[in-house]
Formats: structure tokens, C-alpha cells, sequence
């Protein structure tokens, strides 16, 4: 974690515009399929492993990552980081109920976090060069987009130079659970890899496919690349 930390307080000193994503089991299976979303990830200049799976995978084909970087437990570091270096962020994605109701834990955990701007994730295709010009305008230092995959990669790979944001981020559900929306699962499920036992069963209808499709998938994806296939 300390050290992705340190890689972003360097881009941000940079100045010019960096990116970050989170690999997971589901979005390994989508790039194993989307060849736009391939192009986003390859483009990205810091990449960490967000999912048990990946961990074990890693380690299963000989090339094992350090450990694994949850996203939501980044966000919540760079927020303090933020608040504590007075770096402008800009919350963009979600509900706009969500998205207030981060702005007021926001206020109540971290009193000096500067707030550049903060909108939902819906916008039509017409407004989309607005949402890229208000974030640009801002002068925020970091980014953080809590839309869905492939959405969020493509978003940020087609504007990150426009966006004018030393460093963005792509942070799926993580505005949820900070709003309280929905619940983190306990430690012990974390380190045991069945946080997605504890999503599933919080939301089944919208997650069932993604863990249990998904999960069967990247098993498939992963002998395919242990074997040689």
C-alpha cells in the first residue's frame, strides 16, 4: 500500500496526467475479450491488484504481486493523504444521493479535504464533453470515478489528457461503501478471498452474475494460461 501511495504523491508532484486502475478477477476475464479495454489498461501507468484471486492466480503462474491493493482501502488512504497535503479532489460517479452522502462523511472524517467538484456518474453522450470541461476547470489534483467497468477505463483513457488531472482513478463501488450504502465485508473474509461471498449475498440479484459467471470464468482463464493453452 506505501508503496503505491508514494507512486501517486510522485505523479501528482509531476503534474502531468497519470493513471490508475484495479485488477480484479472480473475485469481480467473482460479484457481477456474487449480489445478497447486492453488498449485503456495498457496505457495506465500504475496498476494494482484488487482481488484475492488475482493474488492467487499471480503466484499460481509464477509471477506473484507483492500483495493485494483493495480499492476501496486506496481511496480512503488518498483521501487522508489529500486532506492532510491540501491536494483538490473531485468525487465523479455514483447516485447523486451517494454522491452527497460521501461528500458529508467526507466533511466529518476529514475537516480540511479541499473538494474541487463532485457530480453523479449519469450523463448522456451530449453532456459528456461538459462533465471533461467542469473536472478540468476545477483544478483538482486527483480524480476519483465510481462508475462501472469497461465504462470508467474507457472514460478516462479518452479524456485523460483533457481532464487536465495529475492523477485519476477509477473506483467502482467504492463511493457506496464509504456513504454506508453498502457494507465492507469483515477482515477475515478479505484475507480469505470471500469478500465476494459477502457482496453476493448483499446484493444477489445484481451481483450473482458477475461472481458466479464471472468467478468460473477467470478459473477457466486462469488453468488456460497454467497449462499453456
Amino acid at each position: 500500500m506505501e508503496q503505491t501511495v508514494e507512486a501517486v504523491r510522485a505523479m501528482i508532484r509531476c503534474g502531468a496526467p497519470h493513471q490508475h486502475v484495479c485488477l480484479n478477477a472480473a475485469k481480467a476475464v473482460e479484457l481477456d475479450s474487449n480489445p478497447d479495454l486492453v488498449r485503456a489498461v495498457a496505457q495506465c501507468d500504475l496498476i494494482s491488484v484488487d482481488g484475492q484471486a488475482v493474488v492467487w492466480a499471480s503466484r499460481l503462474l509464477g509471477a506473484p504481486v507483492p500483495e493485494r491493493v483493495a480499492g476501496i482501502d486506496l481511496f480512503v488512504r488518498l483521501l487522508e493523504e489529500a486532506a492532510a497535503h491540501a491536494l483538490p479532489v473531485y468525487l465523479l460517479g455514483a447516485r447523486q444521493e451517494v454522491v452527497d452522502k460521501v461528500l458529508q462523511v467526507a466533511a466529518e472524517r476529514w475537516p480540511s479535504l479541499l473538494v474541487a467538484g463532485a457530480r453523479s456518474g449519469y450523463w448522456t453522450p451530449e453532456q459528456e464533453a461538459d462533465v471533461v470541461a467542469e473536472v478540468a476547470a476545477s483544478g483538482a489534483q486527483l480524480l476519483f470515478l465510481a462508475i462501472p467497468s469497461p465504462r470508467k477505463e474507457l472514460f478516462l483513457e479518452r479524456h485523460g489528457q483533457a481532464l487536465g488531472v495529475p492523477f485519476r482513478m477509477g473506483v467502482g463501488g467504492s463511493f457506496d461503501v464509504l456513504a454506508g450504502v453498502t457494507r465492507r465485508a469483515p477482515v477475515w473474509a478479505q484475507k480469505s478471498g470471500l469478500e465476494w461471498c459477502f457482496r453476493l449475498l448483499q446484493e444477489p440479484r445484481r451481483m450473482a452474475r458477475r461472481y458466479l459467471v464471472g468467478n468460473a470464468s477467470f478459473l477457466r482463464l486462469t488453468l488456460r494460461h497454467r497449462i499453456g493453452l
